[in-house]
């Protein structure tokens, strides 16, 4: 028996000695040059993961690179649909893949600021967690009206919602905001208006749908919650210490202002389904996934606990692929063949992504991918790691 504990003692020691410490993490400083690594020196294998890249380039996302074109023409079964927020046109494909922090691979213009749509709900996510780690939201399970009190979680369904439920997207929130009602926000494709309008409403909880009204609310509220617009929280607490570029933005729709404290501040969307939403780069996205890669940590410096990310990465009982805003691979209607199921990810409209692999410590960041080739791109690059 002693010879077989020492064995396994063994086993353990070398697997933790052969096991990349976060330590020896490349944590980019602010403005610099990110630092690479050529595929072969951290095991990759190079003309795979070659392929991969050739595969993002060649598979552009299909829609029109005017953006306002897009969203009009992607959203227009929706009735009373339309461009309330900042819009731009769009680059071409671009994206990067970490190994470790440092960047094995990059492609198309990884500086340009473009939008990333529904990407925005990972960090709106994360603003949720800050104030959970600060003591600001002490329990994502109470209803967000013994917060919120100025009607928005009155009546007898929404009085029982509560902050999980937002983060979820399960809480079928009944109402309007900013002039949009959540009913036509992506309706059945059965039915009219009235039968929209009067549908049976879903047990908070038991029935996920992806509703940007409903996360715009969310929004609203972590306004009020935090009592301070939401991208100086983010800036604050964690763009600024992971040394994002000062060329970020995070919009609300022209008319989505509200008073705090006797301030007039704008609260913020998010996605772009309407246009608003974050406007960021490849490199700024990348740090955002590394921070979470590292389990909330920055070179040294804890910005987010373990603890909230396992909870946001953690499936909710309706959706089993949807956590707190983020995406995750586990066996369902979303699942990635051929991917860890522990692989997590960021997804928006038109091709955007933040894909976290903590197995492999590996981020990737892709911009205008076809939305349908995303699996096999992922996969594509798993085939390239050790």
């Amino acid at each position: 028996m002693k010879k077989i504990h020492l064995g396994l003692l063994l086993l353990a020691v070398f697997a933790v000695s052969n096991a990349p410490a976060q330590d020896t993490w490349y944590y980019p400083p602010h403005g610099a040059e990110w630092e690479s690594r050529a595929p072969r020196a951290v095991g990759i294998n190079a003309s795979r993961l070659s392929e991969a890249v050739a595969f993002a380039e060649a598979h552009e996302y299909s829609g029109p690179r005017d953006l306002r074109r897009a969203i009009l023409e992607g959203f227009q079964r929706e009735p009373f649909h339309e461009i309330l927020g900042p819009v731009k046109k769009r680059g071409g494909p671009a994206g990067m893949i970490l190994k470790n922090g440092y960047m094995v691979a990059s492609w198309g213009d990884i500086r340009r600021v473009d939008m990333t749509f529904s990407v925005t709900k990972s960090f709106l996510s994360t603003v949720a967690g800050v104030a959970s780690d600060q003591g600001l939201l002490q329990n994502t399970q109470a209803p967000v009206g013994e917060t919120i009190w100025d009607g928005t979680f009155s009546g007898a369904h929404n009085a029982k919602i509560t902050w999980a439920h937002l983060l979820q997207q399960n809480s079928d929130w009944s109402g309007s905001l900013w002039g949009l009602h959540d009913w036509a926000d992506r309706p059945p494709r059965e039915g009219g208006l009235d039968d929209w309008r009067f549908r049976e409403l879903r047990e908070p909880g038991t029935v996920m749908e992806y509703n940007d009204v409903r996360v715009n609310v969310l929004a609203y509220s972590l306004t009020h919650l935090w009592r301070q617009p939401l991208p100086a929280v983010l800036k604050t607490h964690i763009m600024d210490p992971i040394g994002a570029s000062t060329t970020w933005r995070w919009f609300g729709y022209d008319h989505a202002w509200t008073t705090i404290d006797g301030y007039k501040m704008q609260s913020v969307t998010g996605g772009g389904h309407s246009g608003a939403g974050i406007f960021i780069s490849a490199e700024d996205m990348a740090r955002f996934g590394l921070l979470f890669l590292s389990d909330g940590k920055w070179d040294g410096k804890q910005l987010i606990s373990p603890e909230w990310i396992r909870e946001a990465t953690t499936p909710s009982a309706p959706n089993p692929n949807y956590g707190y805003m983020w995406w995750l691979n586990q066996q369902g209607p979303r699942h990635w063949e051929g991917v860890p199921e522990n692989v997590y990810y960021a997804a928006g409209f038109g091709g955007n992504f933040i894909v976290v692999a903590p197995d492999q410590d590996v981020v990737m960041v892709l911009r205008w991918l076809e939305p349908s080739e995303i699996g096999a791109f992922v996969a594509k690059v798993f085939e390239a790691l050790p």
